[in-house]
């Protein structure tokens, strides 16, 4: 990786998929960048459960031209996925600065100044323009209850070796919840299942588990209780209240709250970028993808703000965002009438 230069003509805020994708291609426009990433190359994919397979198929979620392969062409694993990402770092070259978090974006003469936190020092950068590719998943959701601070509570699930033996109770009825009932139960936890909705969903779901988490719900070796939601949490138990009023106590020595995440909408609101509907989806040009405040852009997942389970914004209908950004950058044409992916946000509550 190279150095990073003091002033570049796009600074890119994220080290995702789309963030490297729009660097190669910047790279090959002959356009000056910098990506300044939060965290590791691909953070929010690095913080999924070790061997949590993707939905999309190899050849959606690869960037850049550069195929992704597996040994027995299933879908990639998020430890494949990872390598495969730094492969296009190194195979580019591409300038990263890793762990440094840009917390404020200002106007500075005729470029933008990035005010960051890199490594516990703060580092100012400079740039014609930026583009937000920061994503949608910053954190977890809470559940506003008491108890959700314990130590054993927690918003993600980690190694699953460590809940063998363990009674679990997860919260959630989508597929990371799914997914963690299942890799749970296959090291020897003792499963028990909460969802505020009458069943598993079969909409969204990935369609290898669903067979299988209704067959060991049905058999009774994962313990499921629907149209409930807890009330409260201790050391020993969560107290669930069903929708008809009833109350339930399940004994639990870990609890896993698994009900979707949320974007950061700090560096957004800072840099002055107008936040509309439910989601508080930033405002943008769906031509060019640049957002009200001039010389700023947005990029991938993060268009969508903070999304519903019912997600309608994935890498794999976000590649051409790329290649918007890029035409108006260089003063090049990329036109259609109705994007798909303004069709898909657009589907989305508003207030």
């Amino acid at each position: 990786m190279t150095n990073t230069p003091p002033h570049s003509e796009v600074a890119i805020v994220g080290g995702g998929p789309i963030g490297l994708e729009l660097g190669v291609a910047l790279q090959r426009a002959g356009v000056s960048f910098q990506i300044l990433e939060a965290g590791t190359i691909g953070n929010t994919i690095a913080w999924w459960a070790p061997q949590t397979r993707w939905f999309s198929s190899n050849e959606r979620i690869s960037i850049a031209s550069v195929p992704l392969l597996t040994i027995d062409q299933s879908k990639a694993t998020r430890e494949q996925y990872l390598n495969y990402l730094r492969g296009v770092v190194s195979q580019f070259d591409l300038p990263i600065r890793t762990f440094c978090r840009v917390q404020s974006i200002e106007t500075a003469g005729n470029a933008l100044q990035l005010i960051s936190s890199c490594h516990d020092q703060t580092v100012t950068y400079t740039a014609k323009n930026v583009v937000l590719a920061i994503g949608g998943t910053d954190f977890n959701r809470t559940l506003g209850i008491p108890g959700e601070q314990l130590p054993h509570v927690d918003g993600y699930l980690r190694e699953t070796h460590r809940y063998h033996g363990r009674r679990v109770l997860i919260v959630g009825g989508r597929n990371s919840a799914v997914e963690a009932a299942l890799r749970l139960h296959h090291v020897g936890a003792r499963v028990t299942l909460c969802h505020r909705g009458p069943s598993i969903p079969e909409d969204g779901i990935k369609y290898w588990l669903l067979p299988e988490i209704n067959g060991l719900i049905r058999t009774g070796r994962i313990e499921a209780y629907f149209n409930c939601q807890p009330e409260r949490i201790t050391e020993q138990s969560v107290d669930l209240k069903r929708h008809d009023g009833e109350l339930i106590t399940v004994d639990c020595e870990d609890v896993l709250t698994l009900i979707g995440y949320g974007q950061d909408k700090t560096l957004l609101r800072n840099a002055g970028v107008e936040l509309i509907g439910e989601t508080q989806r930033p405002m943008f040009d769906p031509q060019t993808m640049q957002t009200n405040v001039p010389g700023i852009y947005v990029a991938g997942t993060a268009i969508a703000g903070t999304q519903t389970s019912h997600y309608k914004t994935f890498l794999e209908n976000c590649h051409d965002h790329v290649d918007r950004i890029v035409a108006d950058l260089t003063g090049g044409n990329y036109s259609e009438s109705e994007p798909e992916f303004m069709k898909q946000i657009e589907a989305l509550p508003e207030s």
